[in-house]
């Protein structure tokens, strides 16, 4: 860093023949601003503050009647900087949930009532029957029965017979096509074109136009078993886990149309937590137990929601060493609760001797010196560990 002394004239002087102004001392460095020196050696009778302005080192003359920063003004673009102490550019949030289409919410389908597709069905079929009534082409024994005479052949058929056949047969097949039957815990999802047109959750008899594709989807309260998944407690030890998936589908258009098999994306997504969250391992009680099913099933949650899936619950039912490691964790169990019962027994028997030393002493029973105490001490201390450890487990 290279410093530069200069003088600056004090304002607010007189600049007449009043006594010369009093110069004040700037500091200027390269990375710093101008500072005066009065300011760090300040007086009572030190001159009056100024007005500081930034030193920019390197910076073009105009660059300031241009405004705006120059490119090489930036922190971390300035020239002369070391690279280490540059300012980091800031990090944008990570995003582990997937963006969907915000338009792409369930919304009711237009559908209207099964009578009226029976209606125009039954419509249709006689106006076909009508039409050939009209224009003849019923076999003899059908126009008798109908209470007419056959009067010709299809050859006999006009524009007007074939408009009228056309018309009641569109409204039969539409009439007939578009039944539909709602189930309870069952929905459609129509679209026509490859655009969405609504979901239908009526039950019953319905009648949904039929030139609309239709997709059923199961808005009923799910569970999924998962087979063994790879997991890891808290020290990286291997475990293999079943869990219990609570869950359904709570938007039926994201659910069918965001991805491709939403239950396959459960299950993923459930594998991938598992890797994320620490589970608790076996015998590790109720409470860590908890903690790990409140962590998988707000995780699960999150990940499943942009897709209109909704998770209640990610229960590990099942929790076990993986095979490569269930071996040595089995040994280390049996060697932990072996010491701990060797420090409640060492516990026991001190206390023991202790509580004998002492009614020993307090009764006048005998009279000891301190080498005697240790002696008494060291004696009831072997015949408690020996009598414990042959009536021991």
């Amino acid at each position: 860093m290279t410093t530069t002394t200069s003088h600056i004239p004090e304002s607010g002087q007189p600049a007449g023949g009043a006594a010369a102004p009093r110069p004040v001392r700037l500091i200027h460095t390269e990375s710093t601003t101008e500072i005066p020196v009065h300011l760090l050696f300040r007086d009572d009778s030190g001159p009056e503050p100024v007005r500081l302005r930034p030193a920019m080192p390197g910076r073009r003359p105009g660059a300031a009647e241009q405004g705006g920063a120059q490119p090489w003004e930036r922190p971390e673009e300035r020239p002369g900087d070391r690279p280490h102490l540059r300012r980091p550019a800031a990090l944008r949030p990570r995003r582990s949930v997937p963006r969907v289409d915000p338009e792409l919410v369930e919304r009711p389908a237009r559908v209207l009532p099964g009578l009226a597709g029976v209606l125009a069905g039954v419509c249709g079929a006689a106006g076909c029957v009508a039409t050939s009534r009209w224009a003849g082409v019923l076999p003899p024994f059908a126009a008798e029965a109908l209470g007419g005479t056959a009067h010709g052949g299809a050859a006999g058929l006009g524009p007007a017979q074939w408009a009228a056949y056309a018309a009641a047969g569109t409204l039969g097949l539409f009439g007939f096509g578009g039944l539909a039957r709602g189930r309870t815990g069952q929905a459609w999802v129509l679209g026509l074109f490859g655009r969405y047109r609504g979901t239908v959750r009526r039950t019953g008899l319905l009648w949904v136009n039929p030139l609309l594709l239709r997709r059923r989807a199961d808005v009923r309260l799910r569970h999924w078993r998962s087979e063994p998944v790879r997991a890891a407690d808290r020290s990286g030890v291997a475990l293999r886990v079943v869990v219990l998936v609570v869950w359904r589908v709570r938007d039926t258009a994201r659910a069918t149309l965001v991805v491709e098999d939403h239950e396959t994306y459960l299950r993923e997504c459930v594998e991938a937590a598992l890797l994320r969250v620490p589970v608790a391992a076996p015998g590790a009680g109720q409470g860590a137990a908890d903690v790990t099913e409140d962590a998988l099933t707000r995780l699960v949650a999150q990940d499943t929601a942009p897709v209109g899936l909704e998770v209640f619950a990610v229960r590990p039912v099942r929790v076990e060493y993986a095979p490569e490691v269930a071996a040595a964790m089995h040994r280390r169990r049996i060697a932990a609760l072996d010491a701990q019962h060797r420090a409640s027994m060492l516990t026991s028997v001190v206390d023991s001797v202790e509580d004998t030393v002492t009614r020993l002493t307090m009764r006048g029973l005998v009279e000891l010196d301190d080498y005697e105490r240790k002696v008494l001490v060291k004696d009831l201390t072997v015949a408690f560990c020996a009598g414990r450890g042959e009536t021991g487990p």
